[in-house]
């Protein structure tokens, strides 16, 4: 059962981006980037891991690329 629920999850996760009106490859970017920040917070929040200033670096580096990604004029 929870295979299941995990194999829809992933199936999700891999297409839901691509049905995005914006240009596919800057939205999975920022996606990323997101996900860098977000894995560092879960960790920190589950895992009891508290991320060092070189997480929290690499985190706002990530985010200042999603920003640079999907806001720069073009």
């Amino acid at each position: 059962m929870f295979g299941a629920a995990g194999a829809v999850a992933l199936l999700l996760y891999g297409v839901v981006p691509t049905y995005q009106p914006a240009h596919f490859g800057r939205v999975y970017a920022a996606y990323g980037g997101w996900f860098v920040v977000l894995s560092l917070l879960w960790g920190w929040a589950v895992d009891r891991i508290q991320p060092d200033r070189y997480d929290l670096f690499g985190g706002i580096v990530c985010l200042i690329g999603v920003a640079i990604i999907m806001y720069w004029p073009r």
